[in-house]
């Protein structure tokens, strides 16, 4: 074996054209045949460059629809065979078989026919069968094979032969590695597609991959590494987002963004949500950005101070003022007017992300959670309560307004991790409990942080009274439901579903309050 490795001959057979000319021209011109087949064989032609229908090299048609074209041994012989080894050279000689130096295949576009939702047929047509076997040709010969996979790889080779006369090892490698990873995740693509085609959400053997799209300075603490994967499925959110402005975004910030946009999509109307450290601190809906901000800052100002902001309208110049007001790490809506924008231009550090739409709330859809030895996978928690489904379970019903809070207060719920409990009074936050090993310690600190806001805004009585209050679980004993109605609630939103529901029931009715049911938990972990 010589290092590096002239190329001799090449094969190009590719979908994705970009730099395919040029790439192909460089080749012709370091005296390299060049290989190829069908559209690729055609662009090739006509600009000009010489080139070899594969069907003429190894004497065999294609046949069956071009199913079959590089299936064949003068092709995966002359990307197999081991050119150190003379029993390998003497086999290729005596079957007429040409070495092939590099292979360059990127595969029939699968993912993209099965984003634009082609029919079932037209999907099969689209998974590649020769692509793969000559990429994993190749890359199990890259001692002596050199495979590109994306366009983008293009340039490194032609550099590094232009400069040596050849491929190096250690390019070869990286290269091979690229390779394998790109098919694993084209047949991972392939599985989860067919395993959706037959209706199993989780197939005896689960498959995913991801695409590296940016390795982070560090992951929740300075001494993890970290990386941000793009799944493939698009979901609009921090996948689709585009940085407008401010510093790189480190792995906190991308997580505590998801959380917060994941929560602003909840809503219909004009909404803010303010996250920290994953929690929502305030939540608001009103008939402007501008209102809404104001009501959801009001809610926790001191936790909002180095928060995610997640809008689900275009941001205007009003709500920017607002929000640029304090210190705010990242800003992430659908869209922002040229006056926003030039609001948070003042801010050089703040980051702006815009993501073209937002996720949808009820979409389906897996998540992951890593535990010793494998991983938990369940379907996202697409759960969305309605006033139909609930039901009144104390004597007293709810009145229209807070009715509405109710169900608001349980989408934030949604939110916040668990034990969560939320206060909420005029489609606005007004105390959130979070994270307790207990659900009365929620529905206290919760009560605190609303009388916290209340003396911080100077107003005379806490934000909690006069509100509803919302739980992402049942009361297992009434002593939580208590504290709420210490706090001054009037009504309360809960799945119900305990043996003490009866105890907990009676309790409302004594403190005169509206309870529902929606007979669904929300727990977040």
């Amino acid at each position: 074996m010589t290092d590096p490795v002239p190329v001799r001959r090449a094969l190009l057979s590719v979908s994705d054209k970009t730099g395919l000319v040029e790439f192909a021209r460089f080749l012709a011109g370091q005296g390299a045949e060049i290989l190829s087949t069908g559209g690729t064989a055609k662009a090739l032609r006509e600009a000009g460059i010489a080139v070899k229908d594969v069907s003429e090299h190894t004497g065999f048609p294609e046949i069956l629809d071009g199913r079959v074209k590089t299936l064949v041994p003068q092709v995966h012989g002359g990307l197999l065979g081991r050119r150190d080894l003379a029993d390998h050279r003497a086999q290729m000689a005596a079957h007429g078989i040409a070495p092939i130096d590099l292979v360059a295949v990127n595969l029939y576009p699968f993912e993209a026919t099965v984003a634009k939702g082609a029919g079932f047929d037209d999907c099969i047509e689209n998974i590649d069968i020769g692509g793969p076997a000559m990429i994993r040709s190749a890359a199990k010969n890259h001692a002596h094979v050199v495979v590109l996979t994306e366009p983008g790889q293009f340039a490194t080779v032609q550099a590094e032969i232009a400069a040596t006369g050849g491929t190096r090892l250690a390019t070869r490698k990286a290269l091979a590695a690229a390779a394998y990873a790109r098919t694993a995740a084209y047949d991972a693509a392939i599985s989860g597609w067919f395993a959706g085609q037959l209706g199993e959400e989780f197939p005896p053997r689960l498959a995913f991959a991801g695409i590296l799209r940016q390795t982070l300075r560090y992951g929740e603490n300075p001494h993890q590494q970290a990386g941000f994967y793009l799944d493939g499925t698009a979901r609009a959110g921090i996948a689709t987002a585009t940085q407008v402005q401010g510093k790189e975004l480190s792995y906190n910030n991308l997580n505590d963004t998801d959380a917060a946009y994941e929560c602003v999509a909840e809503f219909d109307r004009p909404a803010i949500v303010i996250v920290k450290h994953a929690n929502p601190c305030g939540v608001a809906v009103d008939d402007s950005l501008a209102a809404a901000w104001d009501r959801a800052l009001l809610c926790d100002p001191v936790s909002a101070f180095g928060g995610i902001v997640a809008a689900n309208r275009t941001l205007d110049a009003a709500a920017a003022e607002k929000i640029a007001a304090i210190f705010t790490e990242v800003v992430v809506a659908p869209d922002a007017d040229e006056g926003a924008k030039a609001v948070f231009a003042r801010k050089k550090n703040l980051r702006l992300l815009l993501t073209g739409g937002l996720p949808d709330p009820a979409a389906p859809g897996l998540t992951f959670r890593s535990v010793a030895g494998g991983f938990l996978a369940q379907s996202r928690d697409a759960g969305r309560i309605t006033a139909e489904g609930l039901k009144v379970v104390t004597q007293r019903a709810p009145s229209a307004q807070e009715l509405e809070d109710l169900i608001f207060a349980f989408r934030v719920c949604k939110h916040v991790k668990s034990n969560a409990i939320i206060y909420a009074k005029g489609l606005a936050t007004v105390g959130i409990g979070a994270g307790q090993m207990n659900r009365v310690e929620s529905s206290r600190i919760a009560a605190w942080k609303s009388e916290a806001a209340a003396k911080a805004a100077g107003l005379a009585e806490p934000l909690a009274r006069g509100s509803v209050v919302a739980s992402d679980a049942f009361f297992p004993f009434a002593d939580g439901l208590e504290t709420a109605a210490a706090a001054g609630v009037t009504a309360v939103i809960q799945p119900g579903g305990s043996i003490r529901d009866a105890e907990v029931i009676a309790a409302a009715d004594a403190a005169g309050l509206a309870m529902v049911f929606t007979g669904m938990r929300h727990f977040r972990h």
